[in-house]
């Protein structure tokens, strides 16, 4: 896979860049990535052309309109599906988590994070002990022998955020991982979320439809255009952190962002 110089995308925000932290995690590119499905007339052109960079420890947000492929990004990221067209290029290990925190329910939250080392080939104390230390970092100590069916949505969102580090990622793709929680549990994961990132340093691709969410949690706000998917626009963030999701900084950049987003969907309907 090929290197890329990122092209400067067109109606770029002009707010400076925020500064990350020391960074372990790898870069994403994408040069020239266009995804069809099907052929012929029936078709679906998902992403057009999407040159994109995350520099390694960067957290990116990508935004936009439903099935302006966000989702079909990531997939591509993942190595889950091939681009029709164009290279997709990273290093070191990626993890992806879903809006569903996908745990196996006959599991405990001990044995679903104890999966994916195994995959790794970790011996059984190793195991224990990385076990211990993750579900101490997501703050679940006392939860490992519960089943997932035995813990609130959030708490299962904890867990699965332990199993995706238990991978040692130095890329967490992330799609939609809180949009199905109450608002209250959503801002107590942005800041566990927030801690991680800072502490390990991996870059993280987060696709969400909540521009706030967006805002509050991104050194660059990535907008897609409607389908095909393309980089509309992008807006880096300054804000200092820590930060809150109703802060009146936050709440400037949401409403930026979403007048763009709004003038996307617009122009495609």
């Amino acid at each position: 896979m090929t290197d890329l110089a990122t092209p400067p995308a067109e109606g770029i925000g002009t707010r400076g860049a925020a500064s990350a932290p020391s960074t372990s995690g790898a870069e994403v590119r994408l040069d020239g990535v266009s995804k069809m499905f099907g052929s012929g007339a029936t078709a679906v052109h998902a992403l057009d052309r999407v040159s994109l960079k995350a520099e390694a420890g960067e957290f990116v947000c990508l935004i936009g309109a439903s099935g302006c492929g966000k989702s079909t990004l990531l997939n591509l990221v993942a190595g889950l599906d091939r681009p029709t067209a164009g290279t997709v290029s990273t290093a070191g290990r990626t993890a992806l988590m879903f809006q569903e925190s996908a745990l196996f329910p006959w599991l405990t939250v001990t044995r679903n994070i104890e999966l994916a080392l195994k995959l790794q080939g970790a011996g059984r104390s190793q195991r224990k002990a990385r076990v211990q230390e993750l579900l101490a970092s997501v703050h679940l100590d006392e939860f490992g022998d519960k089943r997932p069916h035995e813990l609130s949505g959030g708490m299962r969102q904890r867990v699965a955020l332990a199993r995706a580090f238990a991978q040692d990622a130095d890329i967490v793709l992330m799609d939609e991982p809180f949009g199905a929680l109450d608002a209250m549990t959503r801002d107590l994961l942005h800041d566990e979320l927030e801690r991680l990132w800072t502490e390990r340093g991996f870059t993280c691709l987060f696709v969400t439809h909540n521009v706030r969410e967006a805002a509050r949690l991104a050194d660059r706000v990535v907008l897609l255009s409607s389908r095909p998917g393309r980089v509309a626009c992008e807006f880096p963030n300054n804000i200092p952190r820590p930060r809150r999701i109703d802060d009146p900084t936050v709440s400037a950049m949401a409403a930026e962002i979403t007048l763009q987003l709004r003038s996307e969907v617009a122009r495609h309907a």
